[in-house]
């Protein structure tokens, strides 16, 4: 094992991949490791797994490497100044605009397509000296929870490779659950940070409704009532690292508070599925909480119709926006495509796409409809500001731990609507637009981690933040993959 010592400093290359980014950047910033060891350890490391995970789509290594050298002379010259992430080498989902990066959303007709300017996400990293190691994969246009698309291919979980990752962050999941970089960004308007983050066993945050930019984030979310179910967030190895890089990409940072007079709420088992090793996992931490606070169980206000609402809204335009992304002036459409791939396997189009788009259409509301839609959100915001005051919310993230590749797209894009038994655990802080916290609390007997979620109203995010770093600190947190080192 090779081993690097500066000022009298010994660090493996193992306990390196293992760092949160707080840590390395203050390893960095006291010259104990310079960023250009750091940087090179973590592409040698992507380099012997990226090509079983699938996580890494395009990278720049000689770009990062490069950028390390400067961040290495700025401190040697300045110190780290003001920089939070000076020399820390991070990953970006491939959806964010990188400059000098391709933005495809895993569309073959796009893989040309160079982003000339940073993403807003990108921009404030860069500021604190974050340097990116590469773009991770998503499904085609992150219209789905599985990771897989036509151009750069199937992402695969590092625990169980025959299992998925998740998505639509999912190359971020996987390649941070090996630790193929310090810490990452994601996005989720169903899911998509947390489901990566509970089947890969990292920390995930979703941020609520409006409160990071979505501008140079691909493709676009232009409804409005999509928009408030969009939430982006840091995927990191530690809680105290969700903190850090929320507050720095946030419109502004998270406002301090009194975690003693938070509630706090566990949802008991109902009528949807859930695992007997979930229920046993929310049972343990209301032990764990109930010395320390006021503890209940309770289903929260709504929490039975947000999966139709979700799907709803999701399906507003009828898929007419993705759509066109996707097919733009040719004749071909979802059903055509579907059937393409079913029949030949030859469509450009994955399948899991052309479904979802079927699916839209089949559920887009009527006007009528989407007038009740919004009349009902509003209502549910204003009765969920006051019960959400001083309360977090513990709930599953989904009802068992990552499945085989296929299980979860089959269970959330059924035509039987069993999305309406699967969707409500994650449906519940996109619809009300609540900020929400995945931290990996333990393993369950196929040895794959079990993840809870977190979430309160926005402006609670400190209180989350809390929490979330108590309960770290009892349970499993983030153990980095080493089945391929």
């Amino acid at each position: 094992m090779t081993k690097v010592k500066q000022n009298r400093v010994v660090v493996s290359e193992q306990e390196l991949l293992s760092m949160d980014a707080s840590t390395l950047a203050k390893k960095i910033a006291n010259q104990e490791i310079t960023s250009k060891h750091a940087t090179s350890v973590f592409i040698s490391h992507l380099k012997k797994v990226n090509h079983v995970l699938n996580g890494l789509v395009e990278d720049r290594f000689e770009q990062a490497l490069r950028e390390a050298e400067k961040a290495d002379a700025e401190i040697k010259q300045n110190g780290a100044g003001h920089k939070k992430l000076l020399g820390v080498p991070m990953s970006m989902k491939e959806s964010f605009d990188v400059a000098e990066m391709k933005t495809t959303g895993g569309l073959i007709h796009r893989k040309h397509i160079v982003r000339k300017q940073d993403s807003h996400v990108v921009t404030a990293l860069k500021a604190e000296g974050a340097i990116f190691l590469g773009k991770t994969n998503t499904p085609t246009l992150c219209f789905c929870q599985e990771t897989d698309n036509k151009l750069y291919g199937r992402t695969n979980n590092p625990w169980d490779l025959t299992k998925t990752t998740g998505g639509s962050s999912g190359g971020e999941g996987a390649l941070l659950a090996v630790g193929g970089a310090a810490a990452g960004i994601g996005s989720d308007i169903g899911g998509s940070i947390r489901f990566p983050s509970h089947f890969n066993g990292v920390i995930g945050f979703k941020s609520g409704n409006r409160q990071v930019s979505q501008v140079g984030s691909f493709p676009p979310i232009d409804i409005d009532l999509q928009e408030r179910m969009l939430g982006i967030g840091p995927m990191t190895k530690s809680v105290a690292d969700a903190k850090m890089l929320y507050n720095i990409i946030a419109k502004k940072p998270a406002e301090a508070k009194d975690l003693s007079r938070f509630t706090m709420t566990i949802l008991p088992r109902t009528n949807y599925p859930m695992s007997d090793e979930t229920e046993n996992m929310l049972v343990m931490i209301q032990k764990q909480l109930q010395d320390e606070y006021e503890t209940m169980k309770a289903v929260p206000p709504f929490f039975d119709q947000c999966a139709i609402l979700w799907q709803e809204i999701m399906s507003v335009d009828g898929g007419q926006g993705i759509a066109e992304i996707t097919f733009g002036a040719d004749k071909s459409n979802a059903v055509t495509e579907y059937m393409k791939e079913v029949v030949t396997g030859k469509s450009d189009v994955h399948r899991f796409l052309s479904w979802a788009l079927i699916g839209a259409n089949l559920f887009k509301p009527s006007e009528k409809r989407v007038q009740e839609i919004n009349h009902y959100l509003a209502k549910g915001d204003e009765q969920l500001e006051d019960y959400l005051d001083e309360r977090i919310l513990f709930f599953p993230v989904y009802h068992t731990s990552a499945l085989k590749h296929g299980r979860v797209y089959k269970e959330i894009f059924s035509i039987r609507k069993t999305f309406l038994k699967y969707m409500p655990y994650v449906a519940y802080a996109n619809v009300w637009g609540l900020p929400s916290l995945t931290i990996p609390i333990q393993t369950d007997k196929q040895n794959m981690p079990i993840g809870v979620q977190l979430m309160s109203k926005n402006g609670n995010e400190d209180a989350l933040f809390q929490i979330g770093e108590w309960l770290e600190s009892r349970n499993r947190g983030y153990i980095r993959c080493m089945n391929y080192d």
